[in-house]
């Protein structure tokens, strides 16, 4: 039997930042054409293993490779039944549980298709699984899909949208000594950045799961000179919406909160600089629905944007779900233990069904 705490730590040992995932890539690729009831196959840093038995439904279990930028050193330390370092939490240990699946149940009672993908934490251009879907679709068939991230042992459906809009606002330059001659473009945000302090977030429950919308000012950019009032002032925000609005529904929505503070018939601007729809809980289908139940627990909704909303958007049902707790993922103190990742894996092994 494998033992899941110390091929974590051999995974997180392996340096994997974003756009450097090649030799964890490399290793996994090894790990998997160790099993001859896999078909393998490598598309740059993205590795997809397969079973191909005949059976009459296909499901994806799938995780990525790559870690955020370290804070200190790097690597794996384990300290009784817990390893920590970077990417233990998200998604090292979901992705050696997936490694064990893959390698040790060779008669699964579902074909099932496992994938490790590169560039997850990085801008969607960059995804190893977006190229999937561009270069080869055939690879990502099936009937439901699984995403390992920590989700703390139980299901969390799913997933918010998201959505970044740069407000531009002007103003007229004066000399600091003779504001009232000009307009600060700076000190126009203002109204904006209280509309965002009195923001009562939106909920929404879909499939028993409440999502929460959140709507926070991550940017703000302005001034000319320490001695000029300055003519423009930009702010940028960041929408987390619920998934039952598409993007052009929820820019809609963010325009006519904000549109208070903004003369978009004179110098100020609305702009979306970038956008990717939520995914709805999926959990009438009955892949999902087996999962739910294995795991004994009520599912929930999930916070953030995952690529389940990938899964989503060709057509195949997805839900998150994996060891580790989330509120860990990115901080100093990554980790997952060894009661973790066995629960993670009786239950994706209940999913999978079969033996070996």
């Amino acid at each position: 039997m494998t033992d899941l705490l110390a091929l974590a730590a051999e995974l997180v040992a392996i340096p994997s930042v974003s756009h450097h995932e090649a030799a964890l890539a490399d290793h996994v690729e090894a790990l998997l054409r160790s099993g001859a009831h896999l078909e393998v196959t490598r598309l740059e840093d993205t590795v997809v293993a397969r079973t191909r038995l005949g059976r009459a439904r296909r499901v994806v279990l799938a995780g990525h490779l790559d870690t955020v930028p370290a804070v200190g050193e790097a690597g794996a330390r384990v300290e009784g039944d817990v390893v920590w370092g970077l990417g233990a939490t998200d998604m090292k240990g979901g992705l050696a549980v997936l490694l064990d699946l893959a390698r040790s149940v060779a008669d699964p009672a579902v074909d099932v298709t496992y994938v490790f993908y590169a560039c997850e934490e990085v801008a969607r251009a960059h995804s190893g699984l977006g190229r999937l879907v561009t270069a080869r679709p055939d690879l990502l068939e099936a009937d439901a899909a699984v995403l390992g991230e920590p989700t703390g042992g139980v299901v969390e459906a799913g997933c918010q949208g998201t959505m970044r809009v740069v407000l531009t606002v002007g103003g007229r330059r004066a000399h600091t000594a003779r504001p009232w001659t000009g307009v600060n473009a700076v000190h126009r945000l203002a109204p904006l950045l209280a509309a965002l302090e009195r923001y009562e977030p939106r909920r929404v429950v879909l499939d028993g799961c409440e999502y929460t919308e959140q709507l926070q000012a991550v940017g703000v950019e302005g001034g000319v000179a320490g001695n000029v009032v300055p003519d423009r002032a930009a702010l940028t925000v960041n929408y987390r919406f619920a998934p039952d609005r598409d993007a052009d529904a929820a820019a809609v929505a963010l325009r006519s909160l904000l549109a208070g503070g903004v003369d978009l018939d004179g110098s100020d601007a609305i702009a979306v600089v970038d956008a990717a729809p939520g995914a709805p809980p999926a959990l009438g289908h009955p892949l999902l629905a087996a999962l739910v139940a294995a795991t004994g627990a009520p599912p929930r909704a999930k916070v953030g944007w995952t690529d389940v909303a990938t899964f989503a958007a060709i057509g195949v049902a997805a839900a998150n779900f994996g060891p580790g707790d989330p509120l860990l993922a990115h901080t100093p103190d990554e980790r997952v233990s060894r009661p973790e990742l066995d629960h993670a894996r009786a239950v994706l092994g209940a999913l999978v069904g079969g033996s070996g």
